[in-house]
């Protein structure tokens, strides 16, 4: 009961709550089928075709980078991951985020409180699956990398929830990009 009156713990449940929610309608989940992109008329630096980002991705980035897919809780590379160093695209190489300003936020999902910088990531409107969401795509290429939310950590009391798919991390010894 004593677990209960704890507000993180609360907190956690909630997410797994809504994980599990999310799941059962078929949101979220491994199998789900890939959505379309929403339009996003901004140019990115770096543009490849289909057949070309399926050649320099595996199939399961391939869907959740370029067709917005997202992968299973608890089942990514980097959702338990704790080694210092900066997390990049896997399509091109943009730093995204540091290991220092990663977080357990108990969803199941690699959680960050900021971009290494702000001009790293876009914030696209993203209203699929009923809902009003804010997706986190990357500033040169455009690849799909997950959503941000407004229930994280200080100091920006923001979450950004990344699929490990979306994601290749440079160890700190050999990161450059921060």
């Amino acid at each position: 009961m004593n677990n209960l009156l704890n507000p993180l713990y609360r907190r956690v449940v909630v997410r797994l709550l809504a994980v599990a929610v999310l799941a059962l309608a078929g949101c979220g989940s491994a199998d789900d089928s890939p959505r379309p992109p929403e339009t996003d008329e901004m140019d990115y630096e770096v543009t490849k075709t289909d057949p070309q980002w399926q050649q320099c991705l595996t199939p399961e980035q391939y869907r959740i980078a370029r067709q917005k897919g997202t992968e299973r809780a608890f089942t990514g590379a980097y959702h338990d991951f704790k080694e210092p160093g900066v997390y990049k695209c896997v399509a091109c190489g943009q730093p995204l985020y540091r290991s220092e300003d990663k977080f357990d936020s108990g969803t199941g999902w690699p959680s960050f409180t900021r971009a290494v910088d702000e001009g790293n990531i876009r914030l696209l409107p993203d209203r699929s699956h009923g809902m009003m969401r804010t997706e986190v795509v990357c500033g040169r290429c455009g690849s799909h990398l997950g959503h941000v939310f407004d229930d994280g950590p200080a100091p920006t009391g923001t979450r950004h929830c990344i699929n490990s798919a979306s994601l290749v991390h440079e160890p700190a010894e050999t990161a450059s990009g921060g």
